[in-house]
């Protein structure tokens, strides 16, 4: 019984809900005031606006893997929804579970 656990595949680490229209995006550029310039996996680069809940837990940096969820009234603008540490973003990559637009890691 062991065993078969560990056969299956179990990630700790939360994925974009796709029926909510979250995707993948990596963090471009730092704006200042809680903003950030984001290439999205569609292809779209996307202002992302960091919510307290992340400023408060960690840091986001030009270059990390990022869930956002793009805006419903403004397309061009998203919310950050999780951060990926480099070593999660890492995991994900061997894996195959980014798309190969934003698979630099």
């Amino acid at each position: 019984m062991r065993e078969e656990k560990a056969d299956e595949e179990y990630l700790r680490i939360p994925l974009p809900k796709r029926e909510e229209g979250e995707m993948f995006a990596i963090a471009d550029q730092l704006m200042g005031g809680s903003r950030v310039r984001v290439i999205c996996e569609d292809g779209k680069a996307r202002i992302a606006r960091i919510p307290g809940r992340v400023k408060r837990k960690q840091r986001i940096r030009a270059g990390d893997l990022v869930i956002v969820k793009p805006w419903s009234v403004q397309d061009e603008k998203a919310d950050i929804i999780f951060r990926y540490t480099h070593i999660e973003a890492v995991n994900l990559s061997r894996r195959g579970l980014l798309p190969k637009e934003l698979d630099v890691f």
